[in-house]
């Protein structure tokens, strides 16, 4: 039977009394999906569309059998309890089995995006030590040209309909080749031993190697249950490539343990809003999360074509939502988008609930189980309408969905976690009501003549305006004012740069929001500067404009 978590009718209730039940030695393939698929083996879990549009409806006996013969696989191939493996799948089926099966055997998966170059493949293996890996078709070429400088890496694994050759074997091979259970070993993995490592998007530096436990999917339940709202019978689909933990979040734990199905889309190529919304309607997805720029290009499109009536819930996540959005939304759709955040650290650390009111521009209140706090620069607590740093207080009981830390790297760890508290870099404010509002990174910050100002307060003002595509704003230096504001745009079909716009974006600022917050500096760019997550690299924009003047640049 599928285990009942309680519903809340008001936040107060839920912070008071929510719980997270650990299991000991809780291991997710066996303790919830090889449980489940026995007691009911035909519950949908997932509707599949691939590139051609064709469309798989697979129940959880699918994933139990499927990732309990990948089990045998691995385990003949040598791969056991700590061996890290990475997987670059995109949105394939394979991808759950290979996660799946991987838990039952004790290894590490190590998610990784498609777009990685031979480069990045090198340096993570070599940085993780990582003993196999299991990849696109499309993708072997980029691991056999840095093989040779990855002595780690010695198992390979191919998914797709080229044959396999060389070093390469073929995953339709070994999944066909083994029994459909895989008995839970005497010492199976669990609990607080390693369940996956997440390397960091790294907007400035390298990406850290974060690490989180077995326990980790059951930080999730709040994610599934409670923020996106999921029911027995729910068709959800979350926008996220299967490279980053955002994936984690929306297409696999928390959405299973809530009953739902879980909708994924694989498609390749260019994102078109259109097909997203043909997708939406055809299939009858009934709860969606995507980021803000996502919804961005949606409310472009109009979307009183498609049939959205089966759409009841609507979140979002990974960057600031600006109100504009929120408000073109409602008013087409009906329907309030519930904003959270958190990080590939975390699972769900603060957000807008269903039980709660919803501030447009607020990212909500801390989730419970969830120690949070806002800490000045001599580490005080902040009194509301105070900016400080968004802090986790560590008590004597683990958070669950908390990462353990940076692996092999402790003194990381140790920059991060100290005084008592996880350290996220990340600043808000607190308002009267308890409510969070997101000002960016510490190091986005921008002091302008004695006033911080946050980037995304000027960005989300910036795209209101109908010429302007994407935005990043940055401090630039300022003989006078220390930083000056500088806006880095990328500008709609139609529209050109001149001075007469980089005016009129300038009044239009002044006009959204604190007119001492409007960029002194407009840059006009064909793109900006991102990493292979999608996130903004301003620390990239910053350092190319070291040492430049505040004068307006076209």
């Amino acid at each position: 039977m599928l285990p009942q978590y309680q519903r809340f009718d008001t936040f107060e209730d839920f912070r008071a009394n929510y719980a997270v039940n650990v299991p000991p030695a809780y291991n997710f393939a066996f303790d919830f999906l090889d449980a489940q698929a026995a007691q009911d083996p035909e519950r949908p879990a997932m509707v599949h569309v691939g590139p051609d549009g064709a469309r798989r409806e697979l129940n959880l006996a699918f994933f139990s059998k499927g990732s309990s013969r990948m089990a045998h696989a691995f385990k003949a191939m040598g791969l056991g309890k700590g061996d890290k493996v990475m997987i670059v799948l995109q949105r394939r089926v394979e991808f759950w089995l290979a996660v799946l099966a991987l838990q039952k055997v004790g290894a590490v998966p190590v998610p990784s995006p498609h777009l990685l170059t031979a480069h990045d493949v090198e340096y993570r293996v070599n940085k993780a030590g990582i003993k196999a890996c299991v990849v696109e078709e499309d993708f072997m070429e980029r691991v056999d040209a840095v093989a040779a400088a990855c002595p780690s890496l010695k198992c390979f694994v191919r998914v797709g309909a080229r044959s396999a050759e060389g070093r390469w074997l073929a995953w339709e091979a070994l999944e066909n080749a083994h029994p459909d259970a895989f008995p839970r070993p005497e010492r199976a993995a669990g609990g607080e031993d390693v369940s996956f490592i997440f390397f960091s998007s790294g907007t400035t530096g390298m990406p850290k190697m974060v690490v989180h436990n077995h326990n980790y999917p059951l930080g999730h339940i709040t994610t599934g249950v409670h923020w996106h709202d999921l029911r027995p019978g729910d068709l959800h689909l979350t926008v996220a490539d299967t490279g980053w933990g955002k994936s984690i979040w929306g297409k696999f734990f928390g959405q299973w343990m809530a009953g739902a199905c879980v909708f994924t889309w694989d498609y390749r190529g260019k994102f078109v809003p259109a097909e997203l919304l043909d997708v939406i309607s055809k299939h009858g997805v009934t709860t969606f999360c995507a980021p803000p720029t996502i919804y961005r290009f949606l409310i472009r499109e109009n979307l009183a074509d498609w049939d959205l009536s089966r759409l009841r819930h609507c979140t979002t996540a990974g960057e600031l939502l600006n109100e504009g959005v929120f408000h073109a939304w409602k008013k087409a759709t009906g329907l309030t988008i519930f904003e959270g955040y958190g990080q590939t650290e975390t699972t769900l650390q603060i957000a807008a609930f269903p039980n709660m009111p919803v501030k447009p521009g607020s990212i909500g209140k801390p989730c419970p189980g969830w120690d949070i706090v806002l800490l000045d620069v001599k580490g005080r607590v902040c009194a509301p309408g105070d900016e400080g740093e968004i802090c986790i207080r560590l008590g004597d009981g683990k958070t669950v969905g908390l990462f353990d830390g940076y692996l092999y790297e402790p003194e990381k760890t140790a920059s991060v976690m100290f005084g008592g508290y996880y350290h996220t870099g990340d600043k808000a404010w607190m308002d009267e009501d308890g409510y969070f509002w997101f000002l960016g990174r510490n190091d986005d910050l921008i002091k302008s003549s004695g006033y911080r100002i946050g980037p995304f307060e000027v960005e989300s003002a910036l795209i209101t305006h109908e010429a302007v595509v994407e935005a990043a704003v940055t401090g630039v230096p300022d003989a006078e004012r220390g930083q000056a504001v500088k806006a880095t745009v990328v500008l709609a079909s139609g529209y050109s740069p001149s001075p007469a716009l980089v005016k009129e974006l300038q009044d239009h600022v002044k006009r959204v929001t604190a007119p001492y917050k409007y960029p002194r500096v407009v840059e006009f760019v064909a793109e900006l500067p991102k990493t292979i997550s999608g996130k903004i690299k301003r620390a990239e924009i910053r350092a190319k404009d070291e040492g430049k003047t505040s004068e307006p640049t076209l």
